[in-house]
């Protein structure tokens, strides 16, 4: 499966960028999934309920399934504990594209989403693993990396198509 990071400071645009690529990639027939990093805590199950009550009293892993969807929570037994991207991508079912939103320290290509207006720098100069930066006006910083209207969701769409590449199993 083919991957691809959205990466960026916070306030950047990654998410509106992401929603735009994914109605492109729908329009273009592939098949596109996403994983998202957030850095503070989120509980996405409601406290009182049955799933939050499963989890609240042991299970390692809770499996709440609707008729349309489910949602599988595992919790670490260490809170410090982050489970390995290359684990997380093995869990999903293989599609065309994987694009993942955040995660920007880790090595897998990358594609950086930098607004000047936002006042944080680039962060291209210190990732080898960024292979382009998408931006609304040119950085302040100079660049190697390949520059992108970030407008410009087609050009973005097929510069992630031929940057994307198989996620890498973690070296030891």
């Amino acid at each position: 499966m083919n991957v691809l990071g959205i990466a960026g400071w916070s306030g950047s645009g990654k998410t509106t960028l992401i929603l735009s690529l994914l109605g492109e990639f729908r329009r273009r027939g592939l098949r596109v999934s996403t994983i998202k990093h957030a850095h503070h805590k989120v509980e996405i199950d409601t406290p009182g309920k049955d799933s939050y009550e499963h989890r609240r009293a042991g299970a390692h892993e809770v499996m709440l399934v609707t008729g349309k969807r489910f949602a599988l929570m595992h919790d670490f037994p260490d809170p410090d504990e982050e489970i390995p991207l290359h684990d997380l991508v093995a869990r999903l079912t293989p599609v065309d594209l994987l694009l993942i939103e955040g995660f920007k320290t880790y090595a897998h290509p990358k594609l950086e989403v930098h607004r000047p207006g936002v006042g944080k720098p680039l962060l291209a100069p210190q990732d080898p693993h960024i292979v382009g930066i998408a931006c609304d006006a040119p950085p302040e910083q100079s660049s190697d990396r390949p520059l992108l209207a970030l407008n410009d969701i087609s050009a973005v769409a097929d510069f992630i198509v031929a940057h994307a590449r198989p996620l890498l199993p973690p070296t030891v």
